[in-house]
Protein backbone atom coordinates (compact mmCIF):
# COMPACT_ATOMS: atom_id res chain seq x y z
CA UNK A 1 0.00 0.00 0.00
CA UNK A 2 1.41 3.50 -0.55
CA UNK A 3 1.35 6.29 1.14
CA UNK A 4 -1.59 8.10 -0.30
CA UNK A 5 -3.50 5.04 0.46
CA UNK A 6 -2.69 4.97 3.78
CA UNK A 7 -3.70 8.43 4.35
CA UNK A 8 -6.74 7.79 2.59
CA UNK A 9 -7.78 4.93 4.57
CA UNK A 10 -6.90 6.85 7.81
CA UNK A 11 -9.42 9.77 6.89
CA UNK A 12 -12.09 6.88 6.01
CA UNK A 13 -11.47 5.13 9.32
CA UNK A 14 -12.01 8.35 11.15
CA UNK A 15 -14.81 9.18 10.15
CA UNK A 16 -16.25 6.05 10.53
CA UNK A 17 -14.95 5.98 14.14
CA UNK A 18 -16.33 9.44 14.50
CA UNK A 19 -20.22 8.04 13.33
CA UNK A 20 -19.86 5.07 15.28
CA UNK A 21 -19.01 6.91 18.13
CA UNK A 22 -21.69 9.19 17.64
CA UNK A 23 -24.46 6.62 17.46
CA UNK A 24 -23.29 4.81 20.01
CA UNK A 25 -23.15 7.91 22.38
CA UNK A 26 -26.63 8.54 21.22
CA UNK A 27 -28.12 5.27 21.66
CA UNK A 28 -26.25 4.92 25.33
CA UNK A 29 -27.38 8.32 27.25
CA UNK A 30 -29.51 8.98 29.49
CA UNK A 31 -30.25 12.79 28.68
CA UNK A 32 -33.09 13.93 27.12
CA UNK A 33 -33.41 14.64 23.41
CA UNK A 34 -32.34 17.49 23.50
CA UNK A 35 -29.59 17.17 25.83
CA UNK A 36 -28.48 14.69 23.91
CA UNK A 37 -28.37 16.59 20.20
CA UNK A 38 -27.12 19.77 21.94
CA UNK A 39 -24.23 17.15 22.89
CA UNK A 40 -24.11 15.53 19.65
CA UNK A 41 -23.60 18.86 18.32
CA UNK A 42 -20.90 19.73 20.43
CA UNK A 43 -19.01 16.41 20.06
CA UNK A 44 -19.39 17.01 16.00
CA UNK A 45 -18.62 20.27 15.98
CA UNK A 46 -14.93 19.40 18.46
CA UNK A 47 -14.26 16.83 16.44
CA UNK A 48 -14.41 18.95 13.16
CA UNK A 49 -12.58 21.50 14.23
CA UNK A 50 -9.73 19.14 16.02
CA UNK A 51 -9.31 17.14 12.72
CA UNK A 52 -9.75 19.73 9.69
CA UNK A 53 -6.75 19.71 8.61
CA UNK A 54 -6.36 15.98 8.58
CA UNK A 55 -9.79 15.38 6.44
CA UNK A 56 -8.57 18.19 4.34
CA UNK A 57 -5.25 16.35 3.59
CA UNK A 58 -6.95 13.17 3.28
CA UNK A 59 -9.60 14.64 0.64
CA UNK A 60 -6.88 16.23 -1.38
CA UNK A 61 -4.34 12.85 -1.53
CA UNK A 62 -7.74 11.22 -2.24
CA UNK A 63 -8.53 13.69 -5.10
CA UNK A 64 -4.75 13.65 -6.38
CA UNK A 65 -5.03 9.71 -6.74
CA UNK A 66 -8.30 10.04 -8.22
CA UNK A 67 -6.76 12.66 -10.82
CA UNK A 68 -4.05 10.07 -11.80
CA UNK A 69 -5.96 7.22 -12.05
CA UNK A 70 -8.02 9.30 -14.62
CA UNK A 71 -5.12 10.02 -16.44
CA UNK A 72 -3.95 6.75 -16.66
CA UNK A 73 -7.15 5.37 -17.79
CA UNK A 74 -7.37 7.60 -20.26
CA UNK A 75 -3.79 7.53 -21.81
CA UNK A 76 -4.69 3.48 -21.99
CA UNK A 77 -7.78 4.17 -23.51
CA UNK A 78 -6.14 6.05 -25.82
CA UNK A 79 -3.72 3.66 -26.54
CA UNK A 80 -6.14 1.32 -27.19
CA UNK A 81 -8.73 3.11 -29.67
CA UNK A 82 -5.02 4.21 -31.16
CA UNK A 83 -4.10 0.02 -31.88
CA UNK A 84 -8.11 -0.58 -33.34
CA UNK A 85 -7.53 2.80 -35.73
CA UNK A 86 -4.41 1.20 -36.67
CA UNK A 87 -5.82 -2.09 -37.64
CA UNK A 88 -8.98 -0.47 -38.86
CA UNK A 89 -6.72 1.27 -41.29
CA UNK A 90 -4.26 -1.68 -42.21
CA UNK A 91 -7.38 -4.05 -43.00
CA UNK A 92 -9.53 -1.76 -45.06
CA UNK A 93 -5.42 -0.94 -47.07
CA UNK A 94 -5.29 -4.45 -47.58
CA UNK A 95 -9.04 -5.09 -48.95
CA UNK A 96 -8.43 -2.33 -50.98
CA UNK A 97 -5.23 -3.77 -52.36
CA UNK A 98 -7.27 -6.86 -52.72
CA UNK A 99 -9.65 -5.22 -54.97
CA UNK A 100 -7.77 -3.35 -57.28
CA UNK A 101 -5.57 -6.37 -57.83
CA UNK A 102 -9.16 -7.90 -58.84
CA UNK A 103 -9.76 -5.00 -61.28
Amino acid sequence: MSREDNSVSFGVGLLLGVVGGVIAAVLYAPKSGEETRKDVENVITDLAQKYTPEINEAKKQALTSIDVMRYKLEKQYNKISETIRAKQIAKAKEKESIDYEVN
